[in-house]
């Protein structure tokens, strides 16, 4: 088992005391978005034995164990984060594996950089995802029904938006998303300004169910955006509820505090609340364009204590245990790789003593057992 170090990344929607609180340090005034636990080659988490990367890469089986090397390849196939979002990321959705590797492989022939950017695809591997919060936690997280979309645009009273009501309540629902979006995302950047500015100033009027976007439009002023993402379900998660982004299902993170789990890629299309590329055409070749309830996950407890997060993919497994004083040790020992990560109390995890903000590697059939007073999140697979 072995204690991890791990790189916290600074992007600007960070928050600036959430994972520094998490912690019990001190805040820099910097913002501190990710903190990474895993294996991903951008910052992979220190152990005493060197980069988890180089110690998986020196004997793949040992460490993660021979059904998950068989089933993903000698590479750890989840990234396990603390997300604190002090402001909206951008909204964005992931691809399927085949779109993945499909257009992986044609911008590689293509000659794309792969830091370019324009780059759509980093790599050929899909990017599910699942967020537990910590806290109360706001998200956007697939489409609206039009009819619901339609009535919130049209309470704004911006006559900008009015051809947007009409074609969502005149279409079948799967052309009327993708109508509104493609309009939305196409439309001319100084009038789509002009309206976004109308629209922020109409939510904060009417707050309530609009009050988020005007949010929005605050960090981001005049993005086509901030009107995509009234589309969408508005999302608030209390402690210990997940959201499970599955390819294709539009998304943005707003605030708070969370454990996050992904499949170990970088493949990300942007709808918009960014200045950075947004490929309209790929975004509309990959966006599902389906009506859907959000989906709030809460765990499934098991007799043994473990509460479990179900998601219908095998690259990642999430669960958490409540450790009570004075109870009998958990045997956590599996046949697969683990990361276990404490978030509040204090947690005994074999030799290591784990406060809040703390996590280990646990390499395939290692014993594992935890104790103490406190929470402690597992991160595995299924092979």
């Amino acid at each position: 088992m072995d204690r991890l170090d791990n790189t916290i990344r600074p992007y600007a929607w960070g928050s600036t005391t959430a994972i520094p609180h998490l912690l019990g340090a001190e805040p820099t005034g910097e913002p501190q978005a990710e903190m990474w636990m895993g294996a991903h080659p951008g910052a992979p988490s220190r152990t005493l034995r060197g980069p988890l990367t180089e110690v998986i890469d020196e004997d793949p089986e040992k460490e993660l164990g021979r059904a998950a090397v068989a089933k993903f390849g000698p590479r750890l196939p989840f990234l396990l984060k603390l997300l604190a979002a002090g402001a909206p990321l951008s909204l964005q959705v992931h691809p399927d594996l085949a779109q993945a590797k499909e257009g992986y492989e044609d911008e590689e022939r293509r000659g794309v950089p792969i830091d370019a950017p324009h780059r759509n695809y980093k790599d050929a591997n899909h990017k599910p995802e699942l967020i537990c919060a910590l806290t109360e936690f706001d998200g956007l997280c697939g489409f609206r029904a039009p009819a619901e979309a339609a009535d919130l645009l049209a309470a704004l009273e911006v006559d900008s938006l009015k051809p947007y009501v009409d074609l969502l309540h005149a279409h079948p629902e799967e052309a009327a998303l993708r109508e509104v979006l493609t309009a939305v995302l196409s439309a001319d950047r100084e009038q789509m300004a002009a309206t976004v500015t109308e629209t922020a100033a109409a939510c904060a009027r009417l707050g309530g169910a609009h009050a988020p976007y005007a949010e929005l439009a605050h960090h981001y002023p005049g993005d086509p955006g901030v009107i995509a993402a009234m589309l969408l379900n508005h999302v608030r998660l209390q402690p210990g509820e997940a959201l499970f982004l599955g390819a294709g299902v539009p998304h943005a993170y707003l605030n708070g505090l969370g454990v996050e789990i992904m499949a170990n890629s970088d493949n990300v299309l942007r709808c918009g609340l960014t200045p950075k590329h947004v490929d309209v055409p790929e975004l509309l070749r990959i966006v599902r364009f389906e009506a859907s309830d959000p989906g709030v996950l809460r765990p499934e407890a098991s007799p043994d204590g473990e509460e479990v997060y179900e998601t219908p993919i095998d690259e990642f497994r999430l669960s958490r245990y409540a450790l009570v004083a004075g109870a009998p040790v958990h045997d956590l020992t599996l046949g697969t790789p683990q990361i276990l990560l404490c978030t509040a109390g204090s947690v005994q995890a074999g030799e290591h003593a784990l406060g809040p903000g703390r996590s280990v590697f646990v390499p395939a059939g290692e014993k594992a057992e935890v104790s103490g007073e406190g929470t402690v999140f597992r991160a595995t697979v299924i092979a």
